[in-house]
């Protein structure tokens, strides 16, 4: 269930092209989630490491995650 909300969250990611050439990623309804990096690539990467990060600090404080393509995670079903 982890992996296809990662998968579901790293699917709704935009990524631009900033002046300076660098790559900015970042995943809507994901506050504080996004990645600035030199090439496409690395951003992604980047953007799903922070992502990964992000759910586990939410997990472990009891935050509420947004549902992404039906996925609901949350504290209680990890521990089931």
């Amino acid at each position: 269930m982890l992996t296809e909300y990662v998968r579901a969250g790293m699917r709704r990611a935009s990524y631009e092209i900033l002046a300076d050439g660098t790559f900015y990623g970042e995943i809507p309804d994901f506050q504080g989630v996004y990645a600035n990096t030199e090439s496409l690539e690395a951003c992604r990467d980047e953007l799903q490491e922070v992502l990964e990060g992000w759910i586990i600090l939410g997990l472990s404080l009891g935050h509420s995650l947004p549902v992404v393509d039906g996925i609901i995670l949350s504290a209680e079903l990890e521990a089931a």
